[in-house]
């Protein structure tokens, strides 16, 4: 099954900490819904730019997608 990460865009001289706490919520949000193994995390792109995300089955996507309104997404492949 494929996987895909959600991801949200945090920019400014607060993105890495907005991030880390958008992540919380992230995970709050996969165990109320009982995601099948989600994936949450961030990563810091730049100095200015931080994002939060979680990786979800494509078929749980839809529903994840509409309630938490990401800002892009993309296949996920583990490495």
């Amino acid at each position: 099954m494929r996987r895909l990460k959600l991801l949200w865009d945090f920019r400014g001289p607060v993105a890495k900490q907005t991030a880390i706490h958008h992540e919380i919520h992230l995970k709050e949000y996969a165990a109320a819904q009982s995601l099948t193994k989600p994936i949450t995390g961030t990563q810091e792109l730049s100095e200015m730019h931080t994002v939060a995300f979680l990786v979800v089955n494509e078929s749980e996507m839809p529903g994840v997608r509409d309630a938490l309104k990401p800002h892009r997404g993309q296949l996920y492949e583990q490495n």
